[in-house]
């Protein structure tokens, strides 16, 4: 499903997209968009936020009460890149305009690729397996129920934000550049583009952090990349 109230903008996505084997679903506002989404399969769906009579965060809300489809943001505002990608919108990835035809095909079929590959391993992942239980600081990270809480209390991170957080805690001494850190937790190439990942770092932050802007958990190596701070050492 395309979301897109730029009638250029639209036909120019869904003409490449078309010609690359989709099949795409128009949709030019949020209320449009709900109607069409509504008892219907869909394998991904590309918002826009900047909506005429629904905006694209509220259809996002509506979308995630019944449904986990991978959904990828376009937008110019990285404000609102910041709330759709938070916890309680459930984005799952971010593009940001203007964007290259080559590179939107690219990660919806990424997105796609995930979240195929989750529900084909969804049935292994039922079976009981001992758990595996990380300890770093007053973090309790929980490999198998994929949980994490600090000093008892259970915090509530998002599957990017936990699988963010897994990366440097199975990997205590270990530098991560910000190629390294999307290809191991999108499993797709990096563009270049740091947004995606400053967001969900700054959001992981904020809930594990006293102090997000005096970070001890995760270090930030200037110029080169992150790390675990020295719980890890």
């Amino acid at each position: 499903m395309l979301v897109e109230d730029d009638t250029e903008i639209s036909d120019m996505v869904s003409d490449y997209l078309t010609k690359e084997g989709f099949v795409v679903v128009r949709a030019y506002d949020g209320e449009e968009a709900v109607r069409k989404f509504a008892g219907r399969q869909f394998d991904l769906i590309l918002l826009d936020l900047m909506l005429p009579k629904l905006s694209g965060m509220d259809f996002l809300q509506k979308v995630r009460q019944t449904s986990l489809v991978p959904v990828l943001i376009t937008s110019a505002k990285d404000g609102d890149v910041d709330k759709a990608l938070g916890l309680g919108f459930g984005a799952d990835d971010y593009i940001a305009k203007p964007f290259s035809m080559i590179e939107l095909a690219a990660r919806i079929k990424a997105a796609i690729r995930r979240a195929t590959q989750y529900a084909a391993a969804a049935p292994a992942e039922r079976t009981p397996a001992p758990p595996e239980v990380l300890r770093v600081g007053d973090l309790v990270i929980d490999l198998e129920n994929f949980s994490v809480s600090k000093n008892g209390a259970e915090l509530k991170l998002t599957s990017k934000e936990f699988h963010l957080l897994k990366l440097f805690a199975v990997h205590p001494k270990r530098v991560f550049t910000k190629a390294q850190i999307y290809s191991s937790v999108w499993e797709d190439d990096y563009y270049g583009d740091e947004n995606v990942i400053n967001v969900h770092m700054r959001r992981l932050r904020e809930k594990i952090e006293d102090d997000p802007s005096n970070p001890v958990y995760i270090k930030t190596l200037w110029g080169i990349g992150y790390k675990l701070g020295e719980f890890g050492e």
